[in-house]
This record gives C-alpha cells, sequence and structure tokens, in this order.
C-alpha cells in the first residue's frame, strides 16, 4: 500500500473536518437564500404603488415638462452585479459574460461600475474601462446603504450628462439552484419610459390627484431607482447564494465519495495486515512442528 495507516487516519480526519465546513456553509446558504428572496418580494407591493403614482405624474404633467431628453448618444454606463467571495460555481463568469455582450458596440462607448471583486477580475480581464468597485452587501439591511452610495455616485454624474444611459446587470434566481442574467435599462427617463409608465392603468375608478407638481415626481423618481436597484442586488444576493448552496452540495457529495473510498482502503489495509499476522503465527506454527 502506498499510504501508511497513520497517512489514511490523517486524511479522512482532514476530510471530516471539511466536510463539516461545506455543511455549515450548505446551511448559511439555504437560509440566505430566505432572507433575499422574502426581502424580493416584499418590494413587489411598493415597487407597484411607486409605478402607480408615475403613472399619475406623468399622465397629470405636461408631455414635455417633467423630465428632459435627447436624441444624442452618450457613454452608458453600467452596474454589475457580482460576488466577493468565491464558491458560486461560473456565478460570476455568467454575468460579466452577459454584460460584455449586451455592452459590445453601444455608441458612445461604455463604463462600468463592478460590485464584487471576483466580477470585477472578469470584467477587467476583458478590457472593460471601471468607473469603481462597491462591496457586496453582507446582509438585507445592508442592501439600502449599497444603493444609497450607487444614487449618489449616479446623481453626481447625471447632473453633468443627463442623456447617459444607465443599465444594471445582474443574475436573478430561478427555481431550485438556478439563476439567469439579467438587465435593466433604468436612465435616462425618456419619452418612452414616461409612455410606458403612463399607460399604466389605475386600480380603481377613481383616479388620483397629484399633489405637490415636480417635487412629487421626483420623489418617485428617486424611488423608482432606489426600488429598481434594491431589488437587482437582492436578487444577485439570492442567486450568488443558490449557486454557492449548489456548488457546496456537489462538493459535499465529493467529500462522501472520497471518505468512502478512504475507508475502504483504511478497512483493506487493516485487513491485509491481520492476515499478513496471521500467515506469520502459521509459518511458524508449522515451522515448530515441523523441528518436532
Amino acid at each position: 500500500m502506498s499510504d501508511t495507516a497513520e497517512n489514511l487516519r490523517r486524511k479522512i480526519s482532514s476530510a471530516s473536518e471539511l466536510q463539516s465546513v461545506v455543511r455549515t456553509m450548505k446551511a448559511l446558504a439555504a437560509s440566505s437564500i430566505t432572507q433575499y428572496q422574502k426581502s424580493v418580494l416584499a418590494l413587489a407591493d411598493y415597487y407597484r404603488t411607486v409605478e402607480l403614482g408615475l403613472g399619475a405624474c406623468l399622465r397629470a404633467s405636461e408631455p414635455a415638462a417633467p423630465i428632459p431628453c435627447s436624441s444624442r448618444r452618450e457613454a452608458t454606463t453600467a452596474i454589475v452585479f457580482g460576488s466577493d467571495q468565491g464558491l458560486v460555481g461560473q456565478f460570476n463568469g455568467v454575468v460579466a459574460e452577459y454584460a460584455i455582450e449586451a455592452l459590445k458596440g453601444r455608441p458612445g462607448g461604455h463604463q462600468v461600475w463592478a460590485v464584487g471583486e471576483r466580477v470585477q477580475a472578469r470584467l477587467a480581464d476583458a478590457g472593460l474601462p471601471l468607473l469603481g468597485l462597491f462591496a457586496v452587501p453582507s446582509s438585507v439591511r445592508a442592501i439600502a446603504a449599497l444603493v444609497g452610495q450607487i444614487q449618489i455616485d449616479c446623481e453626481g454624474r447625471w447632473a453633468k450628462n443627463e442623456n447617459a444611459e444607465l443599465w444594471v446587470f445582474h443574475n436573478r434566481p430561478l427555481s431550485g439552484a438556478l439563476y439567469e442574467p439579467s438587465s435593466q435599462r433604468l436612465l435616462p427617463l425618456d419619452a418612452r419610459w414616461r409612455q410606458g409608465l403612463a399607460n399604466v392603468a389605475w386600480p380603481t375608478a377613481n383616479l388620483a390627484e397629484v399633489m405637490g407638481g415636480a417635487a412629487t415626481l421626483r420623489a418617485l423618481v428617486r424611488e423608482y431607482l432606489f426600488i429598481s436597484l434594491f431589488r437587482a442586488c437582492a436578487e444577485s444576493l439570492a442567486a450568488e447564494n443558490a449557486s454557492r448552496l449548489a456548488a457546496m452540495q456537489r462538493a459535499d457529495k465529493n467529500i462522501d465519495d472520497l471518505l468512502e473510498q478512504l475507508h475502504a482502503t483504511s478497512h483493506q489495509q487493516r485487513q491485509s495486515g491481520i492476515d499478513e499476522e496471521l500467515f506469520d503465527v502459521i509459518a511458524g506454527f508449522e515451522a515448530l512442528g515441523g523441528s518436532r
């Protein structure tokens, strides 16, 4: 045997400890998926309310009044949500490739903000010009702080150029441990965006009366951007943990197979040792018997 009994015991001990870590990460990923999925569901009603409010404001305002737009094509800015940590399979590669393909050939060029060190590395390797890096939130409560920081940076840039496009790229969860890349254009708030919201039907026969005019519209637009970014981040985190859960399940199975092989080898080695000792005893017995 190439492995001694001591080496086998050490390998079995190390594999068992690693399996304990993997199962802990599985439990954490499973619980994290639930909290992020719940946060996405909780946003649905609020998003619908903001959408109805925007539609009412846009129907009540003058057609060209609320938000200036232009046919001039400016540089496209993208926010790509990924992960800071590994052990997530192809999670970062999938969203990075999707964003790279979508931004390819955009008029006016493009610039990218990365959320997560892992996806930033993928985007940098592809040669995309990076504006900055944001850390991935570690909980639902931390998402609001990240979204607030992104909004501050966006408002500073769009104050100088109101016609630039802002896109968000992220993975969104599907059933089980599956996910798919998704994108959404948030800015500019042009005629197409206004027309889409103005066509949203009011749910009752009593039409809403808009109070506050332009101030109300600006507040609702800020909430619209906040919810869109919050939802993209929460969906990305849910998909990340789903991918990590799948990776940990594969790792757990592989460790089970390895432990089974190591235990089989250990048992075989013990049996071989016992057989050798028995053969020695029998040989000694026969030798003594032959001398008498």
